[in-house]
């Protein structure tokens, strides 16, 4: 097994599937290489995270061999340890890579705060990952996933499904043929948060753990805590320590047709700032936000603003939800829908004109209505995906050879980005991102910012 320890940090754990303890090994160099996968030949693909999207990630994937799935909830999970009975049962993802050398791929479907530990150690066993959006939970942790995927030769693929539908490549097709001219600004909501919690600032008071839940192995990463139900397993998202709040949770799925249309990986730098906030504390993030993104010409397009919103509250004398959302443009006629209306979407203004789309680029439009009634779409130019299927996009591309749409190559910087603008909502600050270096330029301590400090046993090396 010395050809599957981690560079840096592996951990090797008893072979058992219940309960096991695993220690740090001493630091090894050794690369470990994915193997060769014909066509025609069933992949072993196994869990992280197997309850919830989990259980749906997997699932996508049951007609391959499915040879184990591993979650700290045994309840959560039940319904995929039924459906998969013959695949081996574990409570640690550490010891599951340790005990079977034969897996070939793993979908990662975790709180945030394990998408890159997990990931990372996976990748450097040789294993291709299926990992869900937010890529990540830090900035720093994007930049290490995409770098070790391109120095260990895995397949990715971050689960936003979106960039696999035509509706996003049919935004790339109007926007670069000139359908509204430049792009001056784009504008992108969210109803989000769904959760409880957002915007308190205090941690919870301590319950029973339930009898299923590891709650130390659920902690991972992140500082001690004692469980409370308003955690996990669903509200997580709203706790910096564990999730991404609303932007961590919907941008990688409304802004990806404006990250692709408007070609912002290929800006050498950007700067966020906070346009304005409500609830900010240091537990949770707050209950609004709207954040601006500036960023300079890039490829063969001018400079461009990218504005955010998310959240909402009660109003004080109605009662009635106040949803957080951009000032509609001149050309958009009242009654007639931008995005999804009031849950997500975005629009971008050019020169010439609007165009509008749905939270994984559907419905993409021009409007008012009349101007797309005589609008004739460009003849289709870019690349289709194959039923538009993610799941089936990332396992060919294990199969054949070639890289999944959303692999860490573009999905990485496209997660730095929407994980730099959490910096902000955090800190209040106007940052500067250094796109090719991959730092903060406009700070004292630009590496400590990016990342955070993990807790001990589950260090990564960024």
């Amino acid at each position: 097994m010395s050809s599957n320890k981690l560079s840096r940090r592996a951990f090797l754990a008893a072979t058992t599937t219940t309960a096991a303890v695993a220690v740090a090994a001493a630091p090894n160099d050794a690369k470990v290489v994915p193997g060769k996968v014909s066509p025609n030949e069933k992949l072993n693909v196994a869990a992280i995270g197997a309850g919830g999207k989990g259980g749906g990630d997997i699932y996508a994937c049951r007609h391959e061999n499915v040879v184990a799935l591993c979650d700290v909830d045994a309840d959560r999970a039940a319904k995929a340890f039924k459906e998969f009975k013959d695949a081996r049962k574990f409570k640690d993802y550490r010891n599951m890579l340790e005990a079977m050398p034969e897996i070939d791929a793993l979908t990662i479907s975790t709180p945030d705060h394990t998408h890159a530990p997990a990931a990372y150690m996976a990748m450097k066993l040789g294993k291709h990952v299926y990992v869900q959006k937010p890529l990540t939970h830090t900035v720093a942790e994007a930049r290490l996933l995409k770098n070790t995927a391109a120095e260990m030769g895995v397949m990715t693929q971050m689960g936003n499904q979106g960039h696999c539908g035509d509706g996003a490549r049919e935004l790339c097709e109007m926007i670069w043929t000139g359908a509204i001219g430049n792009v001056k600004e784009a504008h992108v909501w969210t109803h989000r948060p769904v959760w409880a919690n957002q915007g308190m600032g205090k941690p919870l008071p301590p319950m029973v753990t339930p009898e299923n839940l590891d709650w130390d192995r659920w902690i991972g990463t992140a500082p001690w805590r004692p469980y409370n139900k308003g955690l996990a397993p669903h509200d997580w998202r709203a706790w910096l320590d564990f999730g991404g709040g609303s932007l961590g949770d919907m941008a990688c799925h409304i802004m990806d047709p404006i990250y692709m249309s408007l070609k912002l990986v290929e800006a050498k730098s950007f700067t966020v700032e906070v346009i304005e906030q409500k609830g900010v504390n240091t537990e949770t993030f707050p209950i609004m936000s709207t954040i601006k993104y500036s960023f300079p010409a890039r490829a063969d397009m001018p400079p461009v603003d990218v504005y955010w919103y998310d959240g909402h509250w009660p109003d004080p004398k109605t009662g009635e939800e106040v949803y957080n959302r951009p000032t509609r443009p001149a050309d958009a006629p009242e009654g007639e829908e931008l995005g999804d209306n009031n849950f997500n979407g975005s629009f971008l203004i050019g020169e010439n004109g609007l165009i509008t789309t749905g939270e994984y680029g559907g419905r993409t439009r021009l409007l008012p209505a009349s101007k797309m009634d005589q609008y004739a779409k460009p003849k289709p130019f870019l690349e289709r995906i194959p039923d538009q299927n993610p799941y089936r996009n990332w396992l060919d591309g294990i199969k054949g050879g070639y890289k999944p749409a959303s692999n860490f190559d573009y999905s990485g910087p496209f997660t730095e980005m929407v994980n730099f603008g959490n910096l902000v909502v955090k800190s209040g600050k106007k940052l500067k991102w250094d796109n090719v270096k991959g730092e903060v330029t406009n700070v004292e301590n630009p590496k400590e910012i990016v990342s955070k400090e993990y807790r001990k046993g589950w260090e990564l090396p960024c």
